[in-house]
């Protein structure tokens, strides 16, 4: 199977993804031409699976944990597993492709818990990582071939896992004559720095730090569950951030850390935003100061990171977001006020829709996987050598 697959001039993917937002599962429908470095995309189809309230919540719950459980873990995978099956059956269908058209569905699945760094507390907590989704869940459920889990292979030769979405940024974006910092703004942000020109032993990336995963939480608290987000950041618009409040945030010893570097809800997830909601109202704020300060903070840690960690290092002469970050208006002004000497744009004003960048590089890291070639950027992860990323599961 997978030698005819290799075989194929062209091959047409589903790429599955679920992040930190916890917004949903997207499903990207690709075509892939050529192979590695080389490959041409072709998006054909993109899908989201969005998820409930109450999905959203028993997701938190398990990535906490003061209330997660072994048995919740356990079942959540499976659930996980047949609601990404769902997504990519979804996808192919309103792509009007057949069963046999598709060849492979590469699954990044759901992190729970990342922990990229020894606790020095417990020589049983090692360095790791936990996707849940279970890939033979999804092989089963749509008959395709399956591929996915590919943080713990990193992790495996001394890599942090993450970020992954280097090694398709370049394909993608890479460019000869102009530097880009592809930055994704999800529940956490991430960056590739990519310089005029680059090869894979010249790129480098990591997290940024919180994307949409304060302003998310702010929002949803301060209405009482009534709202998940700030839509297009008009409740930001209305109000000033506290630059007191703001000077602290951005004090977390997570920004003064050198690249590679990753993070998540360990750090920035529920009790982060708890003590920064506490500390508004210590200070007074309303609503929509509150969530005017949660955006700054996003917007100001993306640009002191291109500013401190990566321009030092390479010319960048554009930034190009993706993920829901893109859409809060607030937000992308004020990058823009931040990084006068950048233009910012998104990743739709050249051909890629904003929501689906990252399920597509997925569907690149699971052709590269299937083809037994490396697909990890060692220079972003840490990693001592490029290796191949993946598990697979047969149908």
């Amino acid at each position: 199977m997978l030698t005819g697959l290799a075989e194929k001039s062209s091959v047409i993917g589903i790429g599955l993804m679920s992040g930190t937002s916890l917004d949903g599962v997207d499903a990207a429908v690709v075509e892939i031409e050529g192979s590695g470095l080389q490959s041409k995309v072709r998006l054909l189809h993109y899908y989201t699976k969005p998820y409930s309230e109450q999905l959203r919540g028993r997701i938190k719950e398990l990535c906490d944990p003061a209330t997660s459980n072994v048995m919740n873990i356990c079942g959540m995978n499976v659930y996980m597993g047949e609601l990404f099956a769902e997504a990519a059956m979804e996808a192919a269908r309103e792509a009007g492709l057949a069963k046999e058209e598709i060849d492979f569905v590469s699954s990044h699945g759901q992190t729970i818990w990342h922990m990229p760094e020894e606790t020095g507390q417990d020589d049983y907590l090692r360095r790791s990582t936990l996707q849940i989704g279970d890939l033979s869940v999804i092989a089963k459920r749509t008959g395709w071939l399956t591929t996915g889990d590919f943080r713990p292979a990193d992790m495996a030769v001394g890599g942090q896992g993450a970020p992954l979405v280097p090694y398709g940024d370049l394909i993608l974006f890479g460019a000869p004559d102009k530097g880009r910092l592809l930055q994704n703004i999800g529940g956490i942000g991430n960056c590739t720095a990519l310089p005029p020109g680059a090869g894979l032993d010249e790129v480098f990336a990591f997290d940024t730090g919180p994307g949409n995963m304060i302003i998310d939480q702010t929002v949803l608290t301060l209405t009482d569950g009534r709202l998940s987000y700030d839509k297009g950041g008009a409740w930001g618009a209305l109000g000033t951030p506290d630059e007191e409040l703001l000077a602290e945030l951005l004090s977390h010893p997570y920004f003064r850390q050198l690249p590679p570097k990753s993070t998540g809800r360990e750090l920035f997830g529920a009790a982060y935003t708890e003590a920064f909601l506490h500390r508004a109202e210590e200070r007074g704020l309303d609503g929509a100061d509150t969530v005017a300060t949660a955006t700054a903070f996003t917007a100001h840690s993306i640009a002191n990171a291109c500013k401190e960690l990566v321009v030092p290092r390479c010319r960048i002469d554009e930034v190009i977001v993706s993920g829901g970050g893109a859409h809060n208006r607030t937000l992308m002004a004020t990058l823009a006020q931040l990084l006068p000497e950048q233009a910012i744009m998104n990743a739709g004003s050249l051909g890629l829709a904003d929501d689906a960048k990252e399920a597509v590089i997925f569907a690149l890291l699971g052709h590269s996987f299937l083809r037994g070639e490396p697909n990890n950027v060692p220079a972003a992860t840490g990693a001592a050598y490029p290796t191949v990323m993946g598990k697979l599961a047969l149908p």
